[in-house]
Formats: C-alpha cells, structure tokens, sequence
C-alpha cells in the first residue's frame, strides 16, 4: 500500500472501502486501537502479529491520510506521538466487530475470544458505546 492516496476512480464503494482500510496491517491496527487501546507506535509494533517497523509507518501514515487517525505529539515524550481514531475511524467499528462475529463462526476460539463473540452477539450496541466512550476519552 502506497502512502500516497488513492484515487478511486472506479466509483465503486466497495473499492473505495478496500484501498482505504482493506489490507490485514491496516484492519489489524485498527482493531487494536479498538480493542486494546493501543495509541502509540512502540505498542503497535508489540502486538502478537509482529507488523515490520516500515509497514507500521507506512499504514499510519495512509490512515492518518485518510482521516481515519489523527497523531498528536505525546505530551511525555515530545519526540513520540499518540494516535487516536478520528469520527470516520469510529464509524469502521461496526464493520470491526462483524468481522469479528463472522472469523468466530468460522474458527474455534479462545475462551477470551468466545467472550468477546457472546458480547457481540448479545449486546452490540452496548459494546459499541463502550468502545466509542473509551476512544473519545482514553486514560493515559
């Protein structure tokens, strides 16, 4: 993926949605922001996948492009900065937590996991304001 926007010429609303989000990297930061809080890039690159420092850079810039992130200087570490999801990345944690839904019905799962599905499946509206309430007002 180019750091450079796309152009999206096709006007087609599912490649728009692929070349702005649709790469594993892109949908894994993402989820981890989501999911885990995640806002800094040393804890992005700790994650379990293991994402190379370059692709790391180059999906938060694209997101960041985007208007998916916004990055703000971290006020402990100047030199550092913090990520946080902008309203139109609030707006793709619906589309996250479907992709969820459907990968647990189709892969055994951890009980943690299998918790996460039940949450879903059983309250997702709930879910959905928890997770907007934490990334709007996130605890340093």
């Amino acid at each position: 993926m180019s750091t450079s926007t796309k152009k999206h010429s096709s006007g087609c609303l599912v490649a728009y949605g692929l070349d702005t989000f649709g790469d594993r990297w892109t949908l894994l930061i993402l989820r981890d922001m989501v999911l885990y809080g995640m806002r800094r890039y040393g804890q992005f690159l700790s994650g379990e996948e293991k994402i190379a420092t370059n692709i790391l850079a180059d999906r938060l810039k694209h997101l960041e492009q985007e208007g998916i992130v916004q990055r703000a200087r971290d006020p402990e570490n100047r030199r550092s900065y913090i990520y946080s999801l902008t309203d139109k990345g609030l707006d793709l944690v619906p589309m996250i937590l479907e992709i969820i839904r459907w990968g647990g019905k189709y892969t055994p799962l951890t009980p943690r996991r299998k918790k996460l599905v039940g949450r879903i499946n059983d309250d997702c509206a709930g879910l959905l304001q928890e997770i907007r309430q934490r990334v709007q007002n996130p605890v340093e």
